[in-house]
């Protein structure tokens, strides 16, 4: 066979197996790709959230007993602790997430959040006290926190229901500053809390279509307890293990966001007029494991392998 015939039969065969690798990788890699840009994720951390105190991130907590039915509940881990999220939802809470579902946005992927139980992992906080809470995120993104405290009289050995929690937030921060990947809130706590209360976190995003739901269990004094002057750790169920992975201000830091309080005792003002009717809930994902920033590298490197076969097959046709 002459030389210049053996070499193009030669490189189309390299093109043939080069087209050939790229059509069955191609839809792996474009999912890596498109999962890579993915919107904003996260979770409370401080006060330690459900989802996350439960989470293979969640060190001594997620050993917990009930982090353990939780997962159980769950039919698996909660790797996607950053992902508890529901679109569409507009404001409309209580429209959206029904009864008894409330730490779980009503996803069935983080189901084990619901139990009614009085051991979750809690934190413990001062009545009247300032909250500062650390809500760490994987992608800076606008729009406004929500944080709700269940009433005088709760009881954590029930579902949770929206008649548990005021008709309006304690307090609200808009637009706080994503730094060292959290946000960090600071708020005037009602004062009229004792024994186990939920910490309710929503945050409704601006910048996409997405609302976050989270559930802090956390303990205030009983009557006649003495009360500290500064801010208590957490439970033994709960140290701050929630912390540790996620370097940057400590709580004293300058607050990075304006608060507007809602009253102290959650009631403020009246609720919004009436909203439409809601969207179907979202269904989570429950892929991968821990945050989901990681996968930006992913998506990153397929788009690299994608574009590096193509220019290869275009070098090998030019041969």
């Amino acid at each position: 066979m002459p030389r210049s015939t053996a070499h193009r039969a030669t490189a189309h065969r390299t093109t043939a197996l080069a087209a050939t690798a790229l059509t069955a990788l191609g839809p792996l890699l474009l999912g890596l790709w498109a999962a890579g840009p993915a919107r904003a994720h996260g979770a409370p951390t401080d006060p330690v959230s459900r989802v996350y105190a439960c989470s293979p991130d969640g060190g001594a907590p997620s050993r917990s007993t009930a982090c353990r039915a939780a997962v159980a509940a769950n039919g698996g881990p909660f790797t996607a602790w950053d992902n508890l999220r529901v679109a569409n939802v507009d404001g409309r809470d209580r429209r959206t997430v029904p009864d008894g579902q409330l730490c779980s946005g009503g996803l069935p992927a983080y189901r084990g959040l619901d139990l009614a139980r009085a051991d979750w992992p809690s934190t413990r906080l001062t009545p009247g006290g300032t909250l500062r809470m650390t809500y760490v995120s994987t992608i800076p993104h606008t729009g406004t926190f929500r944080l709700y405290l269940t009433k005088p009289g709760y009881d954590p050995g029930k579902p949770l229901t929206w008649d548990d929690l005021p008709e309006r937030p304690f307090a609200e921060v808009r637009d706080p500053v994503l730094r060292d990947g959290a946000y960090r809130v600071t708020a005037k706590l009602p004062a009229d809390r004792t024994g186990r209360q939920v910490l309710y976190t929503i945050w409704q995003n601006s910048s996409t279509p997405d609302t976050y739901y989270a559930c802090s269990d956390v303990v205030f004094p009983e009557a006649g307890e003495e009360r500290e002057a500064v801010r208590p750790s957490s439970t033994p169920t709960a140290d701050r293990t929630a912390e540790r992975s996620f370097a940057g201000p400590s709580a004293s830091a300058t607050p990075t966001a304006d608060v507007a309080a809602a009253g102290a005792d959650g009631t403020g003002s009246a609720p919004a007029a009436a909203e439409p009717a809601s969207t179907p809930v979202a269904e989570a994902s429950g892929a991968g494991s821990g945050p989901s920033a990681p996968l930006v590298a992913g998506g990153a490197a397929a788009v690299l392998a994608l574009t590096g076969g193509a220019a290869l097959v275009v070098r090998l046709r030019r041969h």
